[in-house]
Order: C-alpha cells, then sequence, then structure tokens
C-alpha cells in the first residue's frame, strides 16, 4: 500500500532517458536487484526503474533507479 509504482523501463525508452538528460548508467542512483518492490519486475542488473511517488507539494514525484 505504501509503496510507490515502480515500473521497469524498456531498452528504447532507458536509452532515450540516458540520452535526454546525457548521463550513464554509472552516474544514476541505485537499487538492489533484490529490492522487495522490484522482485516481480523480471529485471537484471543495468535495467533503469522508473519510481512513482505521491508527494503533498507536487502531486507525483518521479524519481529513476539503475538496477544493481
Amino acid at each position: 500500500l505504501f509503496v510507490p509504482k515502480h515500473i521497469k523501463l524498456e531498452e528504447e525508452e532507458k536509452q532515450e532517458f540516458l540520452a535526454a538528460h546525457n548521463i550513464s548508467k554509472s552516474q544514476m542512483p541505485k537499487i538492489d536487484r533484490e529490492d522487495a518492490a522490484i522482485i516481480n519486475l523480471n529485471i537484471k542488473k543495468g535495467d533503469v526503474i522508473k519510481i512513482i511517488r505521491n508527494s503533498p507539494t507536487t502531486g507525483k514525484s518521479v524519481f529513476y533507479r539503475v538496477v544493481s
């Protein structure tokens, strides 16, 4: 109930995100591949996860993490 929505980006979305922000995966914050929030997303090391959190000030906040 309190876990924010976690979405695995498809390969094309991941490449677009990295290019749009001019960053590499090594520059991104990490999320452990055994994290309970992503355990059912069929993830592998290097995948990028989009996290959507409810925010009292902005409504929704979006964060990205790379699976380590």
